[in-house]
């Protein structure tokens, strides 16, 4: 089968686009998969580009194809770079405003995407966030089965965007959601007219990458903006400090918030004690070097690093933020749950597993087998068995579809 990930920007850092790679590697083995990424401003991805997966870019802002587009001489050449360039300034038409990344969108990737959607009249197209979901809904092919996928929680949309939700959301074949709480919450939203499923992020294999446990460093990781919470999670680790004084914080990630977190660290006396460590493409090693991971999100939807911190065997200490950690943490068996924001709670969470000691071992290995039980096979299994049900419903209706197995059945007609 054809199946293609529209995603916003595939060649960046981040949970959505770890997640697509994962979920497009494992189809690749069985399926013709590309990534469509509406733009990108980089000449080449972060993450490695899973093998037999293709990866383009509708609006290639890439600093090489910019200065190819500066190069090139002739009128017409001009005319398309400063018609090119004014686009980008102007706000986007197709993209809901509700979006919470609304404002990387404009004119151009505008027009870019809707020549992209009315090209696809074939195959699976997939969308990564809402604001292409309900683009997909409204401008895709009828002729193309067509799911939206969601990576956030249903708590984080208003009034707004859900109303769009439930006038195009019918248009979407399928709707996935990372959750059993979040496909129930969609489902009571948008009521009976959508097919509403469940199905998580999986986690790659990540070989011998293993902690023993012992180190006395806890890591976390992801973007320094205010979702990720890790402003109150420094003052929680001023309270482990003055407790366990040998103990170091790393704190993976870049994002806009660093010079706030470096003052924060610099005015608890953690200077020495809790580190920021910049982006690593060699997270799982990093992982692999310390006892447990703290996660002190504000709001999630799945969160892949907690999948990637267990499968490295590390238990976990997480707030019981929206959404993803009730579903992946057990409670005093592979980590501990901490009522969301509090930080007393959450330093209290780190000093006891800490002074676990040798017993942190178990926790861990429970931790490794939980993250099992995600492992890319399986989830990508329930994936086409997903496809395969959409594609049985569109010839018991007489409508076009596609066998699984990429045998192309054509359509008698085409919107």
């Amino acid at each position: 089968m054809k199946i293609r990930f529209l995603i916003a920007n595939a060649y960046g850092v981040g949970g959505t686009i770890k997640a697509t790679y994962n979920l497009a590697g494992e189809l690749a083995k069985r399926h013709d998969v590309e990534i469509v990424s509406v733009q990108t401003r980089r000449d080449v991805p972060a993450f490695a580009v899973p093998p037999g997966v293709r990866l383009r870019a509708l609006v290639d802002g890439s600093p090489q194809a910019q200065r190819a587009k500066e190069e090139s001489s002739g009128l017409v050449a001009r005319g398309k770079l400063k018609l090119g360039t004014w686009a980008m300034t102007q706000p986007s038409r197709v993209i809901h405003r509700r979006d919470f990344r609304y404002k990387n969108f404009n004119l151009l990737t505008d027009l870019l995407l809707l020549r992209f959607l009315r090209e696809v009249d074939d195959g699976v197209l997939i969308g990564t966030r809402a604001g292409l979901n309900l683009a997909i809904a409204r401008f895709g092919r009828r002729s193309a089965i067509r799911v939206g996928q969601e990576h956030l929680n249903a708590t984080k949309y208003g009034k707004g965007i859900r109303g769009a939700f439930r006038r195009f959301y019918p248009r979407l074949d399928a709707y996935s959601a990372l959750t059993e709480r979040d496909a129930a919450a969609f489902s009571h939203m948008l009521g009976p007219g959508v097919r509403v499923t469940c199905i998580p992020n999986g986690v790659s294999d990540g070989g011998d990458v293993r902690s023993a446990n012992h180190n006395k460093v806890v890591i976390a990781a992801g973007r320094l903006a205010p979702q990720k919470g890790f402003d109150r999670l420094v003052p929680a680790w001023a309270q482990v400090a003055r407790r366990h004084v040998d103990w170091e914080l790393k704190i993976f990630g870049g994002g806009k918030l660093q010079g706030e977190l470096e003052q924060q660290i610099d005015e608890l006396g953690l200077r020495g004690s809790a580190r920021l460590m910049g982006y690593t493409d060699q997270l799982p090693q990093a992982m692999a070097e310390a006892s447990f991971y703290v996660m002190s999100s504000r709001f999630e939807g799945f969160p892949m690093v907690l999948l990637e911190a267990m499968r490295c065997g590390l238990p976990i200490v997480s707030y019981d933020c929206p959404n993803g950690p009730r579903d992946l943490i057990t409670h005093g068996r592979d980590g501990f749950l901490v009522p969301n924001g509090d930080v007393d709670g959450l330093a209290a969470a780190m000093i006891e597993m800490i002074e676990l000691g040798d017993a942190r071992r178990s926790f861990g290995e429970a931790a490794l087998q939980k993250s099992k039980q995600y492992e890319m096979p399986a989830i990508a299994r329930r994936w086409e068995e997903l496809l395969e049900e959409l594609v049985a419903e569109r010839r018991q209706q007489g409508l076009p579809g596609w066998s699984i197995r990429g045998r192309q059945v054509r359509p008698e007609h085409r919107p």
